[in-house]
């Protein structure tokens, strides 16, 4: 870009203006008519989305996107992607005749930020101008009063980074067939029972209600399994359960998947089981049959043993806080995993104890957004900075930090 412009003094005279311009409105518009009035050559700056910080979920359009609507605009001859937090030092390597600003950014004094910018242009003889206010917009407003549906274009401007195409991620998929995955962790049985209220006793204020039916899901890392195996997955699945009814049901279900169970039983706890009773929608109680304590030595010797000895492509550790993962069991199982197999591990903290850096140099973790925030013990920073802290003392291959209907955040070494 520096050479294209050439040095000062030039021939034709250069503006330029930076800004996010997630959308991009009429007081954008009116902003770059104005500035190209005041220049022969107009070069457009965006913030990158790791700097853009006016709101949790911005920006709203990924920074490719926002480049595109600034290219396709006649009177914007270049376009940059500043990878920078602020436009300076790219004021001072292109050296622009004049810097275009907001009205807004001068009508109620100089703003800090702003002044910076005044006083790197003078270093050289830039000069700042300041372009009308006569049309306002707001890219926040008109995001927040009708959010624009930019789904499939954010998917598809992501897969173009990768130099990826939509038969690319099917082909991921059919790859999955016959790859031999291990999965650890915690069995739990859900069940719901539906209940009909019936009103409140007359000795107590307590709800009366009348069973209708139970439905039985086997769940926790076993639910991990059946996801892998629907994909196409040869899936081992090792687990810790009880010697009493729940086992039945689970080995049962598995089995019907098409699932190899490898489970260790331990009669001296139960399967644990969570039991909710819903009436009309809403979960009256929820029952937990479950002994959190830590697993024997012998359980986790046999459990090690598993690992060593099943052949395997990928090993999930699927923690959900039953008592199979801490820091110490970890190390052991970690080092029972054959020696070419991936590792991957989840971390769930609800409303039990449990961090994902202790699951160190694996190959991918995927927490969410309050299981990081645990782990750093960080309730404030945004989730860009924080997927970035986690991922560093993580020290894995890959991170994706899962933020629901949001999406996902990923890093990778």
């Amino acid at each position: 870009m520096a050479a294209e412009i050439g040095p000062r003094p030039r021939d034709r005279t250069v503006i330029m203006c930076h800004g996010a311009f997630d959308i991009v409105h009429p007081g954008h518009l009116r902003h770059l008519m104005y500035a190209k009035e005041k220049a022969d050559i107009l070069i457009a700056s965006i913030t990158t989305d790791e700097y853009i910080t006016k709101a949790e979920h911005r920006p709203f359009v990924p920074q490719e996107l926002r480049a595109g609507s600034l290219a396709v605009l006649e009177m914007v001859d270049y376009v940059v992607i500043d990878p920078n937090p602020t436009p300076i030092q790219n004021i001072r390597r292109l050296q622009p005749d004049y810097f275009a600003k907001g009205y807004e950014y001068f009508a109620n004094g100089v703003p800090p930020k702003t002044q910076e910018e005044m006083d790197t242009l003078a270093e050289y003889g830039g000069e700042m101008v300041f372009t009308p206010g006569d049309v306002v917009y707001s890219s926040s407003a008109l995001i927040e009063a009708s959010p624009p549906q930019l789904g499939l274009e954010k998917l598809v401007a992501l897969l173009e980074s990768e130099g990826l195409r939509f038969k690319d991620l099917r082909q991921v998929l059919k790859n999955l067939a016959g790859v031999r995955v291990h999965i650890l962790g915690d069995t739990i049985v859900d069940s719901y029972s539906y209940c009909s209220l019936l009103g409140a006793t007359a000795k107590s204020p307590t709800f009366s209600v009348k069973h209708d039916s139970t439905e039985r899901f086997s769940g926790g890392g076993a639910i991990v399994a059946k996801h892998m195996r629907s994909a196409g997955a040869s899936v081992t699945f090792s687990t810790v359960l009880g010697n009493d009814e729940l086992r039945g049901f689970v080995e049962f279900d598995l089995a019907q998947c098409g699932i190899d169970c490898l489970p260790v039983i331990d009669a001296t706890r139960p399967t644990t089981h969570k039991e909710r009773f819903i009436s009309d929608g809403y979960k009256l109680l929820q029952v937990d049959r479950v002994d959190n304590g830590v697993i024997s030595d012998k359980v986790l010797e046999r459990l090690a043993e598993q690992l060593e000895s099943t052949p395997a492509d990928l090993v999930v550790f699927s923690d959900f806080r039953h008592g199979i993962f801490n820091r110490q069991t970890i190390r052991t199982l970690k080092k029972a995993i054959p020696a070419n197999a991936m590792k991957a591990a989840d971390s769930q903290v609800s409303n039990r104890w449990g961090n994902i850096l202790d699951f160190v140099d694996f190959d991918l973790l995927t927490p969410n957004e309050r299981e990081a925030r645990f782990a750093l013990g960080d309730q404030d920073s945004m989730v860009r900075p924080l997927a970035s802290e986690l991922f560093r003392r993580a020290h894995c291959k890959h991170l994706i930090l899962k933020l629901g209907e949001r999406g996902l955040i990923a890093y990778r070494s």
